[in-house]
């Protein structure tokens, strides 16, 4: 075994031995107000927004500038509009 180093041995927070980890509890065991299940299942909540059933498909598409200009003229939420009005042409 290598032998420790005088200077580098921290009094304040010496290295675990196999007793101490031994001895070692939980977090939920000891301190249940800050690890209990309540707290844990908060933690396995899903995060973000919810999964769309239909989620829209990111493409590419080129267009003549023309057309892009007149829909981002029409404002916020143009290419929504501009799904909205693809859809009416499709085939049924």
């Amino acid at each position: 075994m290598k032998r420790a180093d005088p200077e580098m041995i921290d009094t304040d927070n010496p290295e675990l031995t196999e007793d101490d980890f031994a001895r070692a509890r939980p977090a939920t065991e000891v301190l249940p107000e800050l690890f209990g299940q309540a707290v844990a299942d908060e933690f396995l909540k899903p995060r973000g927004r919810p999964r769309l059933a239909n989620p829209k498909v990111h493409i590419n598409i080129r267009i003549d500038a023309d057309v892009l200009a007149h829909w981002k003229s029409t404002g916020r939420g143009w290419q929504t509009r501009m799904a909205a009005a693809l859809k009416r042409t499709m085939p049924r």
